[in-house]
């Protein structure tokens, strides 16, 4: 009986990636595109999608945690509202997946959409960035390399007397007046009307239905990951596996993030008998490939593509490898920080977000003058 809940717990979560991974391909929801038509056009309809998903998954997750429907204040996947704020982690890490995004033609959730397409550039760019991703996850890579210099730098914000990075309780920390759950649910809703006011300001947003679909989708998608495994259920799934023999891996409260599956797909291909390695990452990205495929053949979008030149090929590996390491670097990407993890209200999540935007705009302007210049 207890093992169904497991069952259940990934059936949804395939579900719900591939609702996802279908509405994206649908609406051409993509947050590279969407520092692209902002830096280079001047359009930000793409733009107010992205902060659209946001805004409604911290209005989701506010509320559900102020109903008691989900517990964050425990230990999450990644830990994005723990007391120690690896500052430089979120920035060196968001301007390495923001510049690899821009490289390889699509984030990480684009990259499995564009996949789901029948683009075989984009399967060049997810093997890269797994074997990446994997490194960084399940070997000393990131030990050896990262964690010796960057740990000592990491603020402890327990030293101050703050818990928590979540935005309230900086504010009370440093305020004298405590962190509270009123204090967390009027921050959430303050800063999530705020968005919905900038998003709709736009008449042409209001009129383009793909953009308001893709940026809803996506942030119910985040919210729903949230509560199957941050409810009651969810409860009864760590139980579960705290029992089992063969221990599933990351059962934990957590919701949909893109480059961390990457490495665990990684880990359970080069172990393809142990099932205990399909977990909720593993499964929400086989989800979004799926989802995405169905609607291509459906709707007759699903086209093969391939590397117009050795160049091209060589800027999709780079931006793979950037995108696989910066992302783990950076506890996510532009779906697992700048919308799963900004729905905390966590101060590394809206760090991480920002370097990631400033990552991608930079690196088009590098190509964009070089362009010039060889033109």
């Amino acid at each position: 009986m207890a093992f169904t809940i497991h069952v259940r717990i990934l059936l949804s979560v395939f579900a719900i990636a591939a609702i996802l991974g279908a509405t994206v391909n649908k609406t051409n929801f993509c947050t590279m595109g969407a520092v692209s038509d902002w830096v280079n056009i001047g359009d930000t309809g793409r733009l107010r999608a992205w902060l659209l998903a946001i805004a409604v998954a911290m209005t989701g997750v506010t509320l559900l945690e102020a109903s008691g429907s989900v517990d964050l204040s425990g230990t999450t996947f990644p830990p994005y509202l723990s007391p120690s704020f690896a500052w430089l982690r979120y920035v060196l890490g968001g301007l390495m997946f923001g510049a690899g995004m821009t490289l390889a033609s699509g984030c990480a959730n684009k990259t499995l959409v564009r996949l789901g397409g029948g683009n075989l550039k984009s399967l060049v760019v997810l093997a890269v960035a797994s074997g990446c991703a994997y490194l960084m996850l399940w070997t000393d890579f990131y030990g050896n390399v990262f964690d010796s210099w960057m740990a000592p730098l990491a603020i402890n914000l327990e030293g101050f007397g703050i818990k928590s990075q979540a935005l309230d309780a900086i504010v009370g920390g440093m305020t004298g007046a405590g962190s509270t759950p009123v204090l967390h649910t009027v921050l959430g809703l303050a800063i999530a009307a705020g968005l919905f006011l900038f998003i709709f300001k736009s008449k042409d947003f209001r009129a383009g239905r793909d953009n308001i679909l893709g940026g809803a989708v996506v942030g119910l998608a985040v919210c729903a990951g949230w509560y199957l495994t941050g409810s009651s259920l969810g409860r009864a799934w760590k139980d579960w596996a705290e029992m089992a023999d063969n221990v599933p891996s990351r059962v934990q409260t957590q919701s949909f993030t893109f480059v961390s599956a990457m490495g665990d797909t990684a880990r359970y291909l080069s172990h393809p008998g142990n099932f205990a390695l399909i977990n909720f990452g593993v499964t929400a990205l086989a989800g979004v490939i799926v989802g995405s495929l169905i609607y291509a053949i459906l709707s007759g979008r699903f086209r093969i593509e391939w590397f117009a030149s050795s160049g091209d090929f060589a800027s999709h590996v780079i931006g793979g490898a950037l995108m696989g390491i910066g992302g783990v670097l950076a506890m996510g990407c532009t779906i697992g920080q700048g919308v799963t993890g900004v729905s905390t209200l966590a101060a590394g999540s809206m760090l991480a977000f920002a370097a990631i935007v400033a990552g991608a705009a930079g690196t088009m302007k590098y190509q964009y003058r070089r362009m010039l210049r060889e033109t």
